[in-house]
C-alpha cells in the first residue's frame, strides 16, 4: 500500500511538473477565465468577455473617464468644429483578421446591425451618441451627424459596443457562428473556435503590438484558477473569488490586480408613492443600509460600498465632498424618518440575480427604520414599480458619465429642468475639465433629491505568476492582455 501512495504521489508530481511547464512554455500566457457568455463585441455583458474582445479588436480611441483624456488607436484622428459634426480619420492599415481591409463603410453598417439587432450595446448608439447621420464619406473617413452638441464622443467611440464586424458575417448573419469564431481586428486573432465549458486560443497577428506570441484561455473555477496560479500551473487568474479575497493579499503580495468595473447598483424609489414624495424619507431609506457588511457577506468581496452615484470606473476624477447618503447611520436614518409622516409595510423589488443580497438589505431597512420590509421579485418589465423602492444594477457600455446620470433619471422617472439643464450643460462642455465639474454637480443634484441611493460599483481581482509583467486592467476592457510581458 505505501508502495502504490508513493507511487500515486509520483505521478501527481509528474502531472504538476507537466502542468507548470506548459504554462511556462516561451511566449505562451495561460489564462484562466470563467465562461464568456458571448464574444460578439456588441453584446458582451461579462469580465471574461470583455477581456477577451479586448485582445480580438482594437477601438477607435482609449478614453480615461478620471482625466478625460483619449488616445488613437484604429482612428488616425477624431475633430469637430461645433460638437454636432463630427469626422473620423481611420488609419489606413488597418484590416480584419480574414485580410478583408477596415474602412469607414465597415463601421456604418456594423452600426446599423447592432442598432437593429438591439443587443446590448446598442444603447450606445440609440440612447447616448443619438446620431442623424451616419455615412462613409470615402473609404477611411467617416461622418457623424448628432442631434445636439454632445463632447462626449471620444469617449462613447472607446465603447466595445462600436467595435466593427467583418462584410462576411454582416452578409450571413451568423451571429451564433461568429460568437464562438469572432473575426477581429486587433493584435490577436482566434486560433480555433471557441469551445465552451474548455476555453480557446488567441494567436499574434504579424508583428503586432501584443507581447505574448499565444494567448491560451482555461474555463474554470475561480477557486481552482488561484490555487493553480500559486502553484505555477496557470499564470493568469481573471477573477479572485470571496474566499481567496485576504488571502490574496499575502499569497501575491505585488502581483494582484483590482479595477474599477463599469456596474454599478442603486436602491431606486417610486416618486409616484405619495409615501416617499419627502426626500428626508428616500435619504433614511439610504442611510439605513450598511453597506460595508452587505459587501463582506452575500456579495463575497466583489464590490465597493458607493461613496458617490458616479462609480469609479466612469467618474470625472475624485468627488470633492462626502456623500452623505452613503453612508451607514443608524440613529441618523431612524430619526429622520420619525420626523416625517410614514407608514409601513413597504415592498421592495428585485431582479434577477439580485434576491440573496435584497433579503438581507430588506432586514437591514426593518431593523434600522422599525418598517415591515419584504422582498418581491420585479416583473420583466420595462416600467419600474410604483408602490415600493426597486433595485437596478446598471451594466455600462462607455466611459462616459452621460450614460449613467441619463439612465438613472430614466429609469426612475426622475424629471427636474434644473437636472436636464445641467446635464445638457455637461455634454456640450468645451473641455473635459469643464464637463466633468458640471458632471459633478448634476451628481449633486441627484445626491440631494435621491431618486435613486448609490449602494455599490463592481471591481475585478486578478492574480498572477511571478513570470509575468506589465499586469495592468482598464475599467471597460479588464485586464489588458496584450501589454503583458513574460
Amino acid at each position: 500500500m505505501r508502495l502504490v501512495a508513493a507511487f500515486a504521489m509520483l505521478l501527481l508530481g509528474i502531472t504538476g511538473c507537466a502542468e507548470s511547464a506548459e504554462s511556462a512554455k516561451p511566449g505562451v500566457l495561460t489564462v484562466g477565465v470563467r465562461e464568456p457568455a458571448t464574444l460578439l463585441p456588441a453584446d458582451v455583458r461579462d469580465q471574461a468577455g470583455r477581456m477577451i474582445v479586448g485582445a480580438l479588436w482594437t477601438p477607435l480611441v482609449d478614453y480615461d473617464a478620471a482625466t478625460g483624456k483619449s488616445t488613437p488607436r484604429a482612428a488616425a484622428s477624431v475633430a469637430s468644429a461645433d460638437q454636432m459634426t463630427w469626422e473620423i480619420r481611420l488609419s489606413a492599415d488597418n484590416q480584419f483578421h480574414d485580410g478583408t481591409p477596415v474602412t469607414a463603410q465597415s463601421y456604418v453598417d456594423t452600426w446599423r446591425t447592432v442598432a437593429d439587432q438591439r443587443w446590448t450595446g446598442s444603447g450606445v448608439l440609440t440612447e447616448v451618441l443619438r446620431a442623424k447621420e451616419i455615412s462613409a464619406q470615402d473609404e477611411h473617413t467617416l461622418r457623424i451627424v448628432l442631434d445636439r452638441p454632445f463632447g462626449q464622443v471620444l469617449a462613447v467611440l472607446a465603447s466595445p459596443a462600436l467595435l466593427p464586424l467583418p462584410a462576411s458575417v454582416l452578409a450571413s448573419r451568423d451571429w451564433a457562428g461568429f460568437a464562438v469564431n469572432p473575426i477581429g481586428n486587433g493584435p490577436y486573432r482566434m486560433a480555433e473556435a471557441w469551445r465552451p465549458g474548455s476555453g480557446g486560443r488567441l494567436v499574434r497577428v504579424g508583428d503586432a503590438t501584443g507581447k505574448a506570441r499565444e494567448i491560451q484561455f482555461r474555463v474554470g473555477d475561480s477557486a481552482a484558477q488561484y490555487d493553480q496560479v500559486k502553484a505555477g500551473s496557470l499564470d493568469l487568474a481573471s477573477e479572485v473569488p470571496g474566499a481567496r479575497h485576504d488571502a490574496m493579499h499575502h499569497d501575491f503580495t505585488d502581483r494582484h490586480a483590482m479595477w474599477p468595473l463599469p456596474e454599478a447598483s442603486y436602491l431606486a424609489f417610486p416618486l409616484a408613492d405619495k409615501r416617499f414624495d419627502d426626500a428626508a424619507v428616500r435619504h433614511a431609506f439610504a442611510m439605513a443600509v450598511d453597506r460595508t457588511a452587505l459587501a463582506s457577506g452575500p456579495l463575497a468581496d466583489q464590490v465597493d460600498p458607493a461613496r458617490a452615484i458616479l462609480p469609479p470606473g466612469i467618474a470625472p476624477g475624485e468627488r470633492s465632498g462626502t456623500c452623505r447618503p452613503c453612508t451607514h447611520d443608524q440613529a441618523a436614518a431612524k430619526s429622520l424618518l420619525s420626523q416625517v409622516p410614514f407608514t409601513g409595510p413597504v415592498t421592495m423589488y428585485f431582479g434577477a440575480g439580485q434576491e440573496q443580497w435584497a433579503r438581507q438589505l430588506a432586514d437591514q431597512l426593518h431593523t434600522a427604520l422599525a418598517v415591515e420590509v419584504t422582498t418581491r421579485q420585479r416583473a420583466d418589465e420595462p416600467t419600474p414599480p410604483t408602490d415600493g423602492p426597486f433595485l437596478i444594477t446598471r451594466s455600462l457600455s462607455t466611459p462616459s458619465p452621460h450614460e449613467l446620470l441619463a439612465a438613472l433619471g430614466k429609469t426612475t422617472e426622475y424629471t427636474d429642468e434644473g437636472f436636464t439643464q445641467l446635464l445638457t450643460a455637461a455634454d456640450s462642455a468645451g473641455t473635459p475639465e469643464e464637463s466633468g465639474q458640471l458632471y459633478r454637480i448634476a451628481e449633486n443634484q441627484l445626491l440631494r433629491d435621491l431618486p435613486a441611493a448609490p449602494l455599490w460599483s463592481g471591481h475585478g481581482h486578478a492574480v498572477w505568476s511571478k513570470r509575468l509583467r506589465n499586469v495592468t486592467a482598464i475599467p471597460l476592457r479588464g485586464i489588458d492582455l496584450p501589454l503583458i510581458s513574460m
